[in-house]
């Protein structure tokens, strides 16, 4: 009677995880965090959750947990997981066309037609992805990465590393990718992986920084020292074959509310102590699942758990203390007509920050600046979803390269033409 009573608990249990990975969560409270580390751990690696439910029934099966009742009560809660995890396979796949219309629909139908054509290479729409991979792949071929790079005078936490082609090169478009983790986590050995790979085997140049972090550092030191980057490689970068007229910003979570205040409060002096003349302009943002408008003027968030955490830990003032001060922190009020481009995306069922926040913030930039705006909410995605080589990760990584490739054809400078290139004047 052993094995099919066991075999039922563990099928309840992978099967209540399916559910988890599947289902909107709930906005309050603690529970929120279980729908999200179910989105990404079961969610994004469903055909390793397939792998194992199938090998344990298997093994269960052959010590006879058919044998009584619970045994197929257990199979059956089996069967519906793996529907489940199929179901939520074929959710990633459909992030291709949420991120294909989202670039259609607002740079125009046409627009791989404006890609230069060096720069088309392998620009798939994720009709190539596979549901079998390495999902924890930390490496890609033809993608050398240089660690522990100082940019700053704060010690391990102004660190940097560079991926770039193994081969070399010089003037290489730059990536710059802010990890996440609620401003007082996370590490740059981690970020973004998926999308830092693709662009370097493409032939970015891409700097993953750490950055200070609360709650020993208060709000802004953690945007300073992501300016000290921009500085770093205006001054250094060209060393390491990254071009520093052409910078993006990118990152997820705090990284992507970081990356979209980098792009929109270039050269303030006030954000920039002791190198307030350094350009600290970027071409392009792209922030993904962040957080854009810290006083929740629209009601977003139902209870106020982010507000106390940033109160306390962050920014460590109360908005009713400093509002000013907590828009300074907030990408929404920083909109302006000459901000750069920007690409957000934000996943439907993320459960810690929301995707209204991130449509009110579209909504705000787009009321304002002269460059596009591209948004894309991606079906079924929780929170980090970016963080491993997923089916939805995958085609998330194609379709910023993409996007990338037509910001540098269309808002790339181009260098003067040498007298060599020129050739004799005409008549002459």
């Amino acid at each position: 009677m052993i094995a099919p009573v066991l075999y039922l608990g563990v099928s309840v249990v992978g099967g209540s995880l399916t559910s988890l990975a599947l289902l909107p969560g709930p906005r309050r409270g603690k529970v929120p965090a279980l729908f999200f580390l179910a989105g990404i751990m079961v969610g994004e690696l469903a055909p390793l959750h397939i792998a194992w439910q199938v090998i344990a029934t298997a093994a269960f099966i052959r010590a006879g947990a058919l044998d009584r009742w619970p045994g197929w009560v257990g199979l059956a809660i089996s069967l519906a997981s793996w529907s489940g995890l199929v179901l939520a396979i074929a959710r990633g796949q459909r992030a291709v066309a949420a991120i294909e219309s989202s670039l259609v629909d607002t740079l125009g139908p046409a627009y791989r037609d404006e890609i230069e054509q060096d720069l088309r290479g392998d620009l798939r729409s994720g009709s190539s992805i596979e549901w079998w991979h390495n999902p924890f792949r930390s490496r890609a071929r033809g993608v050398e990465r240089i660690r522990n790079i100082s940019y700053g005078p704060n010690g391990k936490r102004n660190l940097l590393d560079v991926y770039r082609p193994s081969e070399g090169g010089r003037q290489r478009p730059t990536l710059v990718y802010v990890h996440g983790g609620a401003w007082t986590m996370g590490s740059k050995n981690w970020a973004g992986l998926p999308l830092v790979l693709h662009l370097a085997a493409r032939g970015w140049v891409c700097v993953t920084p750490n950055y200070r972090l609360s709650p020993q550092a208060t709000f802004p030191d953690h945007l300073i020292d992501l300016k000290l980057v921009l500085a770093w490689i205006r001054r250094d970068g060209e060393a390491y074959g990254a071009d520093p007229g052409f910078v993006v910003v990118s990152g997820g979570s705090a990284g992507g509310h970081l990356a979209a205040l980098l792009a929109l409060t270039a050269n303030d002096p006030a954000l920039q102590p002791g190198f307030e003349e350094v350009d600290t302009s970027v071409a392009g943002a792209v922030p993904l699942y962040g957080s854009y408008d810290l006083l929740d003027r629209r009601g977003v968030r139902p209870d106020s758990f982010q507000k106390e955490f940033l109160e306390k830990r962050v920014l460590k003032t109360s908005p009713e203390a400093d509002a000013p001060g907590w828009e300074r922190a907030s990408p929404r009020y920083h909109v302006r007509p000459d901000a750069p481009p920007f690409f957000v995306i934000h996943g439907r069922h993320d459960s810690l920050l929301f995707w209204e926040d991130a449509r009110y913030f579209v909504e705000a930039l787009r009321s304002v600046s002269a460059q596009p705006v591209v948004y894309a909410e991606l079906p079924g995605a929780q929170h980090a979803f970016d963080q491993f080589h997923s089916v939805r990760g995958i085609a998330v990584a194609e379709g910023v390269a993409r996007y990338l490739a037509w910001l540098q054809s269309t808002r790339r400078p181009r260098p003067a033409p040498s007298p060599a290139d020129v050739g004799d004047p005409p008549g002459g």
